[in-house]
């Protein structure tokens, strides 16, 4: 008796440290709020558009991802003004808005294309779309890519469940209240461009002063862009390109009145002086090519061929 006591006891011990009863006979699910969110690195094979990229695994099986909560202005078919607050739905807003969404393709292109980027699921929002493409969140460089749209003004909020909705609708005020990209279109110009320039300059004052080609080494191939104006430029969201397409996205960067900036082809660390495109081979035809710099909308404000 007091053995079949005693493995009675021990019996029940072990079954509350496994977290089970005599009753349940089962383990206790954590909730939702407890699941730590699944991760998966990947390779961005390809760009859709500013907020839809394929992907490959490791194992070589593909996927195409839908960035989770964020809707960039559409750069197939039609744009819709009535998604973007403020924007008023007359040709100039709609253009505004289709240039501002080729912009946001574009630094999507330039930010992950061909990167190994980690996709990060939330417990709260569906795995999957309406249309079955992956939801997630895309994590390149230690940074959350789809709240950096939105911090950029590239993307609105999706009104959708996501455990980070407040930190990306905070976010988005502040894109809006300073009119970066997309939102630039709330007072577009009749040209289709929006109001640009946050610091005071609008970028019309830059200038491409050469383009450096026949250099003797990726970094020494440059091109010195200068602002020749007395305000302050924001250009953040600006791009330098080259015929074939061959492109870098300024962020987070401000070029001062009388100031110059230095954008090399290859690597290196970003500065307030030089800027690097990260290319291993050069882009700039020594027989003679087109540099051109545009505003976060696609307008150009400087062009120079050489």
């Amino acid at each position: 008796m007091v053995r079949q006591k005693l493995l009675t006891a021990v019996m029940v011990v072990a079954l509350v440290a496994t977290g089970m009863t005599a009753s349940a006979g089962a383990v206790t699910a954590p909730s939702v709020e407890t699941t730590t969110s699944i991760s998966e690195s990947t390779t961005v094979t390809n760009v859709v558009d500013g907020d839809t990229i394929d992907i490959e695994y490791q194992n070589g099986s593909t996927d195409t991802v839908r960035l989770l909560g964020v809707d960039t202005p559409e750069t197939y078919g039609t744009v819709s003004p009535g998604e973007f607050e403020g924007v008023p739905d007359t040709q100039a807003g709609r253009e505004c808005l289709q240039a501002a969404g080729e912009n946001a393709s574009a630094y999507a292109t330039d930010q992950l294309a061909g990167q190994t980027v980690t996709l990060q699921f939330d417990s709260q929002a569906d795995r999957r779309g309406d249309y079955g493409r992956l939801l997630a969140y895309v994590q390149v460089d230690g940074s959350n890519f789809n709240y950096d749209l939105v911090e950029r003004g590239h993307a609105r909020v999706y009104d959708s469940t996501f455990s980070q909705s407040d930190s990306f609708y905070s976010a988005e005020s502040a894109a809006q209240s300073a009119e970066r990209n997309a939102w630039s279109c709330r007072t577009p110009n009749d040209d289709g461009s929006g109001d640009d320039g946050s610091s005071g300059g609008d970028g019309s004052a830059l200038t491409i002063d050469w383009v450096n080609a026949e250099a003797s080494s990726l970094n020494d191939e440059r091109v010195k862009i200068t602002n020749t104006g007395s305000s302050s430029v924001d250009l953040d969201g600006f791009t330098l390109a080259d015929e074939a397409g061959h492109s870098h996205t300024f962020a987070e960067f401000t070029l001062g009145a009388g100031d110059s900036v230095y954008v090399h082809t290859g690597s290196g660390t970003n500065d307030a002086d030089d800027r690097y495109m990260g290319y291993g081979t050069e882009i700039w035809n020594d027989d003679g090519d087109t540099a051109m710099v545009q505003t976060a909308v696609g307008t150009t404000v400087d062009q120079l061929a050489y």
